[in-house]
């Protein structure tokens, strides 16, 4: 289902794939209400990822301590140039220092032919990004519920792609492109099963061991 909002939205921040792979005068720009998670120019906002599983077990003077260890090993392959945030395909996910509850994200990616990489939400996996005749968007790890996208949208390998997601509690709703892929439907618990997932926790850019490409990286927090 495409929304009545696509024109609108498109006219705020249009999905272009840019032949050089420069950052477009509209891009890293976020629409009203709105906050810049990658501001274009550096990676401010940004930490190596640190499973929820082993943030559980350190206490904040340990975690501090593997923040930094971590941070050495995977900030090196996270650049940026032109306004695109690029990552090299080694060395570990992307993690936002600040961890969220309820919000509105909205992810410009690319990938290349065969790619595969996803969205963590309060530090679990996932939504997914891949090359691959599912398509993109769902929450793949999920067992109990909706694991799958209703459809599929993606645009094709070395084009641009928009992601607008929307958590409110355990639920999760996507829009890839404009189109419904994921409807309302609960994002589980991976480092715990059966377990509520957090109320809270980072938004992940999921390392997979292949070159990936991200702007247009804005949240806004809901109650």
């Amino acid at each position: 289902m495409i929304r009545p909002t696509a024109i609108l939205l498109a006219a705020l921040f249009p999905v272009v794939a840019w032949a050089d792979d420069k950052a477009g005068p509209n891009d890293n720009i976020p629409p009203k209400g709105f906050k810049l998670l990658f501001n274009g120019k550096d990676l401010t906002n940004w930490q190596g990822a640190i499973s929820m599983r082993e943030r559980a077990k350190l206490t904040p003077e340990q975690l501090a301590e593997r923040q930094k260890a971590v941070n050495k090993k995977v900030l090196p392959n996270w650049t940026v140039k032109d306004g695109i945030l690029i990552y090299s395909g080694s060395g570990g996910s992307l993690a936002t220092v600040k961890d969220y509850g309820n919000f509105e994200l909205y992810v410009d990616w690319k990938i290349h032919k065969g790619g595969d990489s996803g969205i963590y939400l309060r530090g679990n996996p996932q939504v997914q990004i891949w090359d691959n005749p599912v398509g993109s968007g769902g929450l793949y790890n999920n067992k109990e519920h909706p694991s799958k996208p209703l459809k599929k949208a993606d645009n094709p390998p070395g084009e641009w792609n928009r992601f607008h997601i929307i958590m409110k509690g355990d639920r999760v709703t996507v829009y890839l492109n404009d189109v419904l892929v994921v409807d309302n439907v609960p994002l589980e618990n991976y480092w715990e099963r059966g377990k509520p997932l957090p109320e809270k926790g980072p938004i992940e850019l999921q390392h997979h061991g292949n070159k990936l490409y991200f702007k247009n990286i804005y949240i806004k927090e809901l109650p």
